[in-house]
């Protein structure tokens, strides 16, 4: 394994997580902004490590930034229908197309923007790590998922199932600081209907969004050599 590589998994699976929990146990609601912007920073440093300093590398940020924006947009659109949002579908669509770091970056920023309209608070960080960590895991399955249909819906609905279970680890440690067993149950129990919403709504726009978007984003890699 590369020097590169071990950076980018240490950031995505052992900094970002650090990152979330050190901003709860010891800043609580007081900072979260500042966590949130720290938060960013470590998103990004994935993806701008495997640059070539090239010209692709551009087009790819640009190509980034416009999935951002159609992950937040979605956001905005299916406001009115509680948790039956596209993100996830466009987070994991992004990573299969663009690459981990490509889908770590999307998702983090997907939340983080959309939260100055739906509300910044200290579930942003969290949030933002779900859904990186969504889009991380389906750039390191992204062949896999394209060839196989099944498995894309059983990776969309397990991500509605994770993103539920560590929104409800945030639930859990705001009571008070611990983290209780049997609360966390009786949050998972809780929010049950909700994880249901997030995993059909998953699974709803990948089969809706793949093919369209997936094409186009094909087609880009093809014309501008990205990869």
């Amino acid at each position: 394994m590369t020097a590169k590589k071990i950076i980018k998994y240490l950031c995505v699976f052992v900094v970002a997580p650090l990152i979330v929990l050190c901003g709860l146990f010891f800043f609580g609601d007081r900072k979260y902004a500042f966590i949130s912007l720290v938060l960013s920073v470590v998103a990004c440093i994935p993806f701008f490590i495997s640059f070539e300093k090239g010209k692709n590398d551009a087009r790819r940020i640009v190509i980034i930034a416009v999935m951002t924006a159609l992950s937040v947009a979605g956001r905005f659109v299916f406001a009115p229908i509680p948790f039956f949002k596209p993100v996830t579908a466009i987070v994991i669509i992004t990573a299969i197309y663009l690459g981990s770091e490509a889908g770590f970056i999307t998702g983090a920023f997907s939340a983080v923007v959309s939260n100055f309209y739906f509300g910044q608070g200290p579930w942003t960080p969290f949030q933002m790590l779900a859904w990186g960590l969504i889009g991380f895991l389906a750039g390191l399955l992204a062949k896999k998922l394209v060839e196989s249909k099944v498995l894309l819906i059983i990776y969309g609905a397990l991500s509605g199932i994770a993103f539920s279970f560590i929104m409800d680890v945030w639930t859990t440690l705001w009571a008070d600081g611990t983290f209780n067993i049997a609360r966390f149950v009786a949050s998972i129990t809780t929010a049950a209907p909700f994880t249901v919403v997030y995993m059909v709504s998953n699974v709803i726009f990948l089969l809706l969004l793949t093919k369209p978007i997936g094409s186009k984003l094909q087609r880009l890699k093809t014309k501008y050599g990205i990869f």
